[in-house]
């Protein structure tokens, strides 16, 4: 923190699980920021430190040929985190007409009084998936070390039948999940390509230059296990 007022700071990116503890931290929020109630990106612009959120620009990138699919419909997320905040507020602006927040304590999960979310444990989960569209893994769950568990049980993953499967976790590539979804002849989105955007709108903030997209995804498929 002692770091961010020096004057060669420029900014920096926030991950699990400061995304929350820095609203107090920073000067000035964003419009983006406060709505969705977590921070992602610091930036330090005439003295003050700004708090940004580009975790819902990066979701929705990778689904951007899914829009469609997605508006009025049904959408699950396991996690109630800060990335699933920015996430909620990505499917709200697609137009999703119902969230379903799956997580081992639903009532910690703070909704505004939003009508179209729903709050559940993972013992009930499967009572909303028929009708779902896409189901998301906001967890750590599949992440090294512990890529061979999955916030969907082997015996139920046929539930991913058809749906589309996004899994925020980027390390390994290819996580349980996304095989889980794959075998039961789902759609599989990893978390790489919203890493990627992600940062490359930090870095426009930071710097004001284009993030070199293609060249960074050659970089990483090069040095990130499958």
């Amino acid at each position: 923190l002692a770091h961010c007022t020096n004057d060669s700071f420029l900014g920096a990116n926030i991950t699990i699980p400061h995304k929350e503890l820095f609203l107090d931290v920073v000067d000035e929020l964003t419009e983006e920021a406060k709505e969705i109630g977590a921070i992602n990106t610091l930036v330090k612009q005439d003295g003050k430190l700004i708090g940004h959120n580009t975790d819902a620009y990066g979701f929705i990138k990778p689904i951007e040929n899914y829009i469609d699919d997605l508006h009025g419909e049904r959408v699950i997320i396991f996690g109630s985190g800060g990335a699933t905040k920015a996430i909620v507020y990505a499917l709200r602006s697609l137009g999703v007409e119902q969230i379903v927040l799956v997580s081992r304590r639903p009532e910690m999960y703070e909704n505004n009084g939003s009508e179209n979310i729903i709050r559940c444990s993972y013992h009930n989960w499967m009572a909303y998936a028929d009708d779902a569209v896409m189901i998301v893994n906001a967890t750590p769950l599949g992440m090294i070390p512990n890529t061979e568990s999955s916030p969907v049980p082997d015996q139920d993953i046929e539930i991913l039948n058809e749906k589309i499967c996004y899994d925020i976790v980027y390390n390994p590539r290819q996580t349980k999940f996304l095989k889980q979804a794959i075998q039961a002849g789902g759609t599989p989105i990893g978390g790489l390509d919203m890493l990627i955007y992600q940062g490359a709108k930090s870095f426009n903030l930071w710097t004001g230059l284009e993030f070199p997209i293609e060249k960074i995804k050659s970089k990483l498929d090069e040095v990130l296990p499958t």
